[in-house]
C-alpha cells in the first residue's frame, strides 16, 4: 500500500508540476501532428527560459481557456509581424518555413490583416499553426499572454514509428547537430 502511494503522489508531482501528456485533436499542426497522436508537454522550460521563436507550445485558449491549442511560436515580444502575399515576414524578413503544409491565408476581418504589420506587446507570443488553412491562431485572435501557456512540447511518444523528440526548425544548435549526424551516417 505504501508503494501505491508513493507512486500516485509521484505521478501527481510529475503531472501537476514538470510535464503533462497531450493528445493531438485536429488537423491544425500537420504535418508536424497528426490526430491522434499523443505529446509530452515540459511545464519547467519556461520557467528557466524564454518560449523561442519556432518552439511548438501547448496554450490555454484566449476565447476558452478550458480548452489548451498547440501552436508554433513565429513572433517574440518586440516583434513586427506582417503577412503579405501569403508569406510571413518577421521584422521585415521573410522568414523559411518548411514546417509547413500550406501557404499562410488570412481571413477578412480578423486580427491580422493583408499587408498590415502588428508588432507583439511586452509579454506575448504571436502564434501559428502548421497548416495554416486549418488553424485558429494569432491571426484570428491576436498574441497570447505569456501567462496562458502551459509548456513546450518536447516529445511525441505515439504513434511509434514517429517516436522523438519535436526539434525546433530555428535552433541553429539543434540544425547544425542534426547536420553532422547525418554526415556521419
Amino acid at each position: 500500500m505504501e508503494t501505491v502511494v508513493f507512486v500516485g503522489s509521484l505521478f501527481i508531482v510529475v503531472y501537476l508540476f514538470i510535464l503533462q501528456p497531450n493528445q493531438i485533436k485536429g488537423a491544425s499542426m500537420e504535418p508536424t501532428f497528426y490526430n491522434g497522436n499523443y505529446i509530452f508537454t515540459s511545464k519547467v522550460t519556461y520557467k528557466m527560459r524564454n518560449p523561442q521563436r519556432g518552439d511548438v507550445v501547448v496554450f490555454h485558449s484566449p476565447r476558452n481557456p478550458d480548452i489548451e491549442y498547440i501552436k508554433r511560436v513565429i513572433g517574440l515580444p518586440g516583434d513586427t509581424i506582417l503577412i503579405e502575399n501569403q508569406q510571413v515576414y518577421v521584422n521585415g524578413q521573410k522568414i523559411d518555413e518548411p514546417y509547413i503544409s500550406a501557404a499562410t491565408t488570412l481571413i477578412p476581418g480578423n486580427f491580422v490583416q493583408e499587408g498590415v504589420p502588428i508588432e507583439v506587446p511586452e509579454d506575448h507570443y504571436f502564434v501559428m499553426g502548421d497548416n495554416r488553412p486549418r488553424s485558429s491562431d494569432s491571426r484570428e485572435f491576436g498574441p497570447i499572454p505569456v501567462s496562458s501557456i502551459v509548456g513546450q512540447v518536447f516529445f511525441r511518444y505515439f504513434p511509434t514509428d514517429a517516436l522523438g523528440p519535436v526539434d525546433n526548425p530555428f535552433d541553429e544548435d539543434a540544425r547544425s547537430a542534426a547536420l553532422v549526424l547525418m554526415a556521419v551516417r
